[in-house]
C-alpha cells in the first residue's frame, strides 16, 4: 500500500511540473499577442525554472524570446538568441524558422554583416 501511495506521488509531480510549464508558456505567448514583452520574458524564466529536466521546450522558450527581443527593436539581442538557437539545436524545427528571422533582420537592414569592434576605454591617469 506504500509503495502504490509513493508512485502515486511521484507520478502527480511530474504532472504538476509539466502542467506548471504549459501553464506559463501560455502565458508568455497570450502576452506576447497582447504586445506586453516584459510578461513574456517573466513567464519565459518561469518556464526556463520549470524546464530543467525537459530540454525539448528550450528551442521554443528561445525562439519566442527571441522574438520578443526584435518587437522591442533589440535587433542585436534577438539575432544572438536565434544564432544560439542555430548552434545549439540545430536540427530542430526552431532553429530553422531562427535562420529565416536572421535572413529577414538582414534584408530588412536591422543588422550589419561586419561584427562589432570593441576597443578598450583610455585610461584615466591617476592622480
Amino acid at each position: 500500500m506504500r509503495a502504490l501511495i509513493v508512485l502515486v506521488m511521484a507520478a502527480s509531480v511530474v504532472g504538476c511540473t509539466r502542467w506548471s510549464m504549459d501553464h506559463h508558456l501560455n502565458n508568455a505567448y497570450r502576452a506576447y499577442d497582447r504586445g506586453d514583452c516584459q510578461r513574456v520574458m517573466l513567464e519565459l524564466s518561469q518556464v526556463d525554472r520549470t524546464s530543467r529536466a525537459r530540454p525539448f521546450i528550450h528551442p521554443e522558450v528561445a525562439m519566442l524570446r527571441g522574438q520578443c527581443l526584435e518587437r522591442q527593436k533589440l535587433y542585436v539581442d534577438a539575432a544572438q538568441t536565434y544564432q544560439f538557437l542555430i548552434q545549439r539545436y540545430p536540427q530542430n524545427e526552431y532553429a530553422y524558422r531562427a535562420q529565416a528571422r536572421l535572413q529577414t533582420l538582414q534584408q530588412l537592414g536591422h543588422l550589419r554583416g561586419e561584427a562589432a569592434v570593441t576597443q578598450a576605454a583610455p585610461a584615466a591617469p591617476w592622480r
